[in-house]
């Protein structure tokens, strides 16, 4: 049966979860859901945990996100019962332009991945501050404190940046300011449990915590990175810092079962996500007809009938006319299972990659609710430091089709609604949901790994609504993942071999993958807040 397979933990490993009264943070990081309980204790809502959570993320976990990098923030607020999204993704420069990374009539991938050139207007620190200042209590200084304190005086490496660290310690070798930080005088990468200071970083954090958001976007700070893009012989300029702008969204709805799925609209996945949803809302997941194998398939087949029409539909929306209402509406699912029964889904052959990307979720008992993803794209976003200020920027640029039909860094396959266009943000995969029932939030969560985290999410999602899992085992369980191109369902190896086998005999061509995604969530229980973090990646939860 599928709930057997679903309660399967991963081999070895112990989900990572926590129960709390006044608030949970599930965070990537001790330190970072440490850094949250802080503001709790300090008289601190949800939205003022999360932001001190994200800034102490980019110090501990600087592979996956930070300051050079951008994100999107899914707000409950208990007062007014207001829903809101805030979208601090990366900008294409005023200067980028739709073929810019075609040489020779053909897509050159280095150039959209590494160097200045990959390089997006970065949005974090606007859109956490602007986060901050419409939902939080406590002054930006204060939410800064964690974050300073680990980049100045050091932290224990974790077991995720230590692996990042050894992955890519080739490359960060041809980085000499990225080197001078993340790898010792012996040129090897720093170990688990070593010490890591960022003192540069530490003064970066304390000129924002001083001079707000203005400290980077303009003056010395913007200066700097506009200097070090323009050496490199990038586009970014200081007059595309000054000119960022978060957008403010709306958050899309779609009932699954008995709840209500907020997500957030594109160029977010939560389309994608809620896509999933309603064509599986059509399908009896629990019932004795669709057990074991035939309910996985035809959860693979709902993912790939959605990654379709995020390769054909999905883009900025201020750029594009993304048909959103219609490809969540229940007539669009039906559409699509009539296509899934008629044999539809087929696609190239890539595989996609593991993708960066961080995420923290936040509630408190008051109800007020958060989900923030944040990211630099890939590991170590495009390499480039800017010298003397411990920022590493992101490679945000991948994100967009570099020309129609040819595939990112992560297999995923665009169109021209993801052109690269100048002011223009990439379409992401990053997915933060929160749960509803009777208008208050129930489950916080969203997740990190490329496109990965659209499905993880999905499984997630199903675990806990159809399944009535435990959070902590709805997070640990084996997933399965299909984003259409390639036409390749990857699995963990965790699921039991009796399933596999039988996706096998049903026809998918499978492929064992490590890690599909990490998620962090968290819910309203009996046991009052839980929080539960994703084992792949180390995180934690921690409440208070």
């Amino acid at each position: 049966m599928l709930a057997f397979v679903l309660l399967t933990l991963l081999a070895g490993q112990r989900p990572l979860w926590a129960a709390a009264a006044h608030g949970m943070v599930a965070a990537e990081h001790e330190l970072a859901a440490q850094a949250g309980v802080e503001m709790f204790r300090r008289g601190g809502n949800a939205v003022d945990a999360a932001v001190a959570a994200v800034f102490a993320t980019g110090v501990v976990n600087p592979s996956s996100c930070g300051i050079g990098g951008g994100g999107f923030a899914l707000v409950h607020d208990a007062r007014s019962h207001r829903l809101e999204v805030l979208d601090f993704r990366e900008t294409a420069p005023r200067g980028a332009a739709a073929h810019m990374y075609v040489r020779d009539g053909q897509v050159d991938p280095r150039l959209s991945l590494r160097g200045a050139l990959a390089v997006a207007v970065p949005g974090e620190v606007r859109g956490l501050t602007r986060l901050l200042r419409d939902f939080g209590t406590l002054p930006l200084a204060t939410v800064l404190e964690p974050a300073i304190r680990h980049a100045a005086q050091g932290f224990p490496v974790g077991r995720h940046l230590a692996e990042e660290l050894h992955r890519h310690a080739e490359e960060i070798r041809r980085h000499a300011d990225l080197a001078a930080i993340y790898l010792k005088p012996d040129g090897a990468p720093f170990a688990e449990g070593e010490r890591l200071a960022q003192a540069d970083l530490a003064a970066t954090l304390r000129a924002i915590a001083e001079g707000g958001e203005q400290a980077f976007y303009e003056g010395s700070l913007a200066e700097s990175i506009a200097r070090t893009i323009a050496g490199q012989h990038g586009l970014l300029t200081a007059e595309d810092l000054r000119d960022y702008r978060v957008r403010l969204r709306e958050p899309l709805h779609a009932r699954y079962r008995d709840a209500t799925v907020i997500a957030a609209p594109p160029p977010t996945g939560g389309g994608v996500v809620l896509e999933i949803l309603n064509v599986l809302s059509g399908y009896d997941l629990r019932g004795a007809g669709l057990s074991g194998a035939f309910a996985l398939h035809r959860i693979a087949q709902a993912e790939a009938a959605a990654f379709h029409d995020r390769a054909r539909f999905y883009g900025d929306p201020d750029f594009t006319d993304v048909p959103i209402a219609r490809l969540v509406s229940q007539q669009h699912a039906a559409e699509l299972r009539r296509e899934i029964a008629a044999g539809g889904t087929a696609g190239a052959a890539a595989t996609p990659g593991q993708g960066g990307t961080a995420h923290t979720s936040v509630m408190d008992e008051h109800g007020n609710a958060v989900a923030v993803s944040s990211t630099i794209n890939t590991g170590f976003g495009s390499m480039v430091v800017v010298p003397g200020t411990g920022i590493i920027l992101n490679n945000e640029m991948d994100d967009f089709s570099a020309a129609p039909g040819a595939a990112n860094v992560y297999g995923l396959v665009g169109n021209e609604a993801n052109a690269i266009g100048a002011g223009k943000r990439p379409l992401s995969s990053m997915s933060p949901v929160l749960v509803l029932r009777e208008r208050a939030p129930v489950l916080a969560l969203g997740g990190s790994g490329g496109p990965r985290i659209i499905t993880a999410a999905v499984a997630a999602l199903v675990n806990v609504i159809d399944f009535g899992m435990p959070l902590e085992a709805a997070v640990a369980a084996p997933r399965i993942h299909h984003q259409a191109v390639p036409d390749r369902l990857f699995f963990e190896p965790t699921l039991a071999p009796a399933l596999v086998a039988g996706l096998r005999k049903l026809g998918h061509d499978l492929a064992p993958a490590r890690d599909l995604g990490a998620v962090q969530a968290v819910q309203v229980t009996a046991r009052g807040l839980v929080g539960a973090a994703d084992p792949r990646k180390g995180g934690v939860a921690a409440g208070w």
